[in-house]
């Protein structure tokens, strides 16, 4: 019986992370610029892996197996919004402009990552 509601959840984490993986894919080819698939794949894509990785600690009999699944999805917690990050400042820097239906860049407002003072009325 256990191992009947063990596989089911087992199944039931895969399909979910197999369905945000999917999304994270789907936003790489659907979406109108880079920020916009950046954001799809590091989120989206971040979630879905790492409850696929859950699945398998989940499934595993094995401790190693369990731990390196665990230590994986911590990785991924860490370094996928950093990463991400940053790889958008850079895009920005080297010259990759918002899609035109952008209603705000707040980066225009702040060259070289500072804010501008806002000026004084008198």
């Amino acid at each position: 019986m256990i191992e009947l509601l063990q596989n089911l959840l087992v199944g039931s984490l895969m399909l979910v992370g197999s369905f945000f993986t999917f999304a994270a894919a789907i936003g790489l080819l659907r979406l109108p610029d880079l920020y916009s698939r950046m954001h799809a794949a590091s989120k989206a894509g971040m979630l879905g892996a790492g409850v696929l990785l859950l699945a398998l600690a989940l499934f595993a009999q094995d401790h190693s197996t369990v731990t390196r699944a665990l230590a994986a999805i911590i990785f991924l917690l860490l370094t996928a919004p950093i990463s991400a990050h940053l790889l958008a400042k850079a895009a920005y820097a080297a010259g990759y402009r918002l899609w035109e239906g952008s209603v705000h860049d707040d980066m225009a407002e702040a060259p070289n990552g500072k804010k501008q003072p806002k000026p004084r009325s008198s």
